[in-house]
């Protein structure tokens, strides 16, 4: 055996393990600017929607703007104003809640 031979399997041992360092460094720069952050925005709104009670100010994704009447599992009852219209809604259809006590702007 010579020590060409050698350096050349040496080598090639590493150069496999090489070949998946740029594959694995892609997947952590994924996982730490997209997987991750979505991740705590899920936790964050699914505490939000947990939390509702009556009273709450909340906007849907539709873009209604009301207060929380009553609570079921996956629903609620919301007043809209002007005219205190009755809808029920679906929990995952509510996007930010305020607290009852401030004031509509």
């Amino acid at each position: 055996m010579s020590i060409s031979y050698l350096l050349a399997q040496a080598s090639g041992g590493s150069m496999g393990w090489l070949g998946f360092a740029p594959l694995i460094f892609i997947f952590a720069i994924f996982y730490f600017l997209l997987i991750l952050p979505q991740q705590r925005r899920q936790k964050k709104w699914q505490q939000m929607v947990n939390d509702l009670k009556t009273g709450d100010r909340v906007v849907t994704s539709g873009g209604l703007k009301g207060t929380v009447i009553a609570l079921r599992d996956d629903s609620l009852h919301l007043r809209v104003p002007p005219d205190n219209i009755k809808l029920e809604v679906s929990r995952a259809s509510v996007v930010s809640v305020t607290s009852g006590e401030e004031p509509p702007k």
